[in-house]
């Protein structure tokens, strides 16, 4: 993983340093509530419902166990002693004291870690597949990408104030894990027939108010000019888009109102001025950022005995043949498995995870996987490179911790954002939604015969929670100050992306299990013995289920 040099280490001593006086000038009345609120979003800090949140950054997801040491040790020093990981795959702590912020930020200093541009009119946080390097299915490794645009946009000062804030997601796999086409850019790295490595470039997706899925403006950029078409695209936005209305403000409203060949027109022209020249990436920039990520000293595994001795220890263990089938993932070297550890047991807010976890799973990384660990947009956590042979033993210890629940990419992972118990722009509350779906749906069998299912909750319109991109959504809206729930079907984040249609009148938070009982009973009923949730809606339309629900 990157590791930081003495200059951007310098820069992160700097801003901390430079954050402690401002918040210190604040405190003190010397800087207004307006004034200090866009210096508090530069650095990551939310003033929430009932307390302060920090968003701390973790690139492209990846973390090694001192910086999740260092996590777990802040949340029960300056917390309540859990986090929270969000669908950008950074962390979040929901009760920090705002005059103790910058000694948290100087903790994570100590272990390359920040909260700069976790928030704010600026490009946020670079995600991807959380199984980068490690998927069976990967065409290119995203990461020394990823790491590029990071360099490259943290702390750019022609895009720290831009109409709204923006965010980016490069995909290098078959399957879509990062949710391109709901971004601001998705970037999919691709070959052409030369076998060359280049992008194609998708713009103008995006959630919230007006959910749209990005269009391709390029559909094959030679990988030098990464940076400058980027650049490009930012520019045309940055001066075209809209900053009267913050509700029109996303890049997403810009391509709609323009056009995407107009929109196009617009980058190539301002993109003239820009190819080939200081941003061009050469193959030694690329070369260095790809020198970060260099492959773990893999054992030599002979993988057909690996495979049958996993084979005879799920035998002898039912319950732990079911965790290896629905947690674990192939990995491109034999002998090893990827391992996701759910954040999604019943009873507990979906994505949270304590300090004792948190100090567990950085052990488990050191002595199973390499020391590094990855957090994802499902919100759960990932070991990307366990032997086989420790699956067993890993297994064991998760499970005392309440941290190997059986059900990743099933109906209970569902993606959930704080909602109205924390956040002061949500409508309504997500985590007791989400409690009482689980606690209905807590018969694992039914919910392994439903099929992969993803369920993705929002407690307002900005859609923290993905809704429109989930199989199912469910959207927390206000009426005359009481919290209904709205319900739509169909969406998807994964190549074939869609966005769901909303099922109909909103319901009352007390009727929402009911609800989603009657929609996966109805999906029940009509599916084919091939068909997933989503094939099935697809198949039938909405209008069953719409009759089966307000029946």
């Amino acid at each position: 993983m990157y590791v930081y040099d003495q200059y951007d280490q310098k820069i992160l001593d700097e801003r901390v340093a430079q954050y402690r006086g401002q918040t210190e000038r604040y405190l003190a009345g010397d800087l207004s509530e307006e004034e200090f609120l866009p210096l508090r979003l530069q650095n990551g800090l939310y003033v929430q419902r009932l307390a302060p949140m920090l968003r701390v950054a973790v690139p492209y997801g990846l973390m090694n166990s001192t910086q999740l040491r260092t996590v777990a040790r802040l949340s029960r020093d300056f917390d309540k002693g859990y986090v929270h990981i969000s669908t950008r795959q950074n962390i979040q702590f929901n009760w920090p004291e705002l005059a103790e912020v910058p000694d948290m930020l100087a903790e994570l200093a100590k272990v390359q870690m920040h909260a700069i541009q976790t928030s704010g009119n600026c490009i946020r946080n670079t995600t991807t597949d959380q199984f980068a390097g490690v998927a069976r299915d990967e065409l290119v490794d995203p990461r020394p990408y990823c790491e590029i645009i990071r360099q490259w946009s943290t702390l750019h000062p022609e895009f720290a104030f831009l109409p709204r804030k923006f965010k980016i997601a490069v995909c290098g796999t078959e399957e879509d894990r990062a949710a391109v086409r709901a971004h601001d850019i998705g970037i999919e790295l691709v070959k052409n027939a030369a076998g060359e490595v280049g992008y194609k470039v998708l713009v103008g997706g995006g959630l919230g108010r007006t959910p749209v899925i990005g269009v391709e403006i390029c559909d094959y950029l030679e990988k030098q000019h990464l940076l400058s078409y980027l650049e490009a695209i930012l520019r045309v936005y940055n001066q075209h888009g809209r900053r009267d209305n913050k509700y029109k403000a996303r890049i997403k409203i810009l391509v709609k109102a323009m056009g995407i060949d107009a929109f196009r027109e617009a980058v190539e022209a301002e993109w003239a001025h820009l190819k080939d020249g200081p941003t061009t990436l050469t193959d030694a920039e690329i070369e260095r950022a790809s020198s970060f990520f260099t492959e773990p000293e893999y054992a030599q595994i002979d993988a057909a005995a690996a495979e049958a001795a996993l084979a005879e220890q799920g035998a002898s263990d039912p319950i732990f043949a079911n965790w290896v089938k629905r947690n674990t993932v192939a990995h491109r070297v034999d002998g090893y498995r990827i391992v996701n550890i759910s954040l999604k047991a019943t009873g507990y807010a979906p994505g949270d995870i304590t300090d004792q976890q948190l100090e567990l799973v950085a052990d488990l990384a050191d002595r199973f996987s390499f020391g590094e660990l990855r957090s994802t947009h499902q919100q759960n956590l990932v070991l990307a490179d366990v032997p086989m042979a420790d699956l067993y033993e890993l297994w064991q210890t998760l499970q005392k911790s309440g941290l190997a629940t059986a059900n990743i990419g099933y109906l209970t992972d569902m993606i959930c954002c704080p909602g109205g118990d924390y956040c002061a722009l949500a409508n309504a509350k997500s985590i007791p939604v989400a409690e009482s779906i689980q606690a209905r749906f807590d018969d694992m069998d039914y919910v392994y015969d439903l099929g992969p299912l993803e369920l993705n909750i929002s407690g307002c319109m900005n859609a923290c929670g993905h809704h429109h991109i989930g199989h199912i959504g469910i959207l927390g809206v206000d009426k005359k100050g009481e919290e209904f729930y709205q319900v739509c079907l169909g969406g998807s984040q994964s190549k074939d992306a869609s966005i769901g249609k909303i099922l109909g009148p909103s319901f009352k938070q007390e009727d929402m299990a009911d609800v989603m009982e009657k929609i996966l009973g109805t999906y029940v009923d009509l599916r084919t013995e091939e068909e997933n949730f989503l094939d099935t809606y697809r198949r039938v339309g909405i209008a069953p289920f719409k009759e089966k629900v307000y029946a």
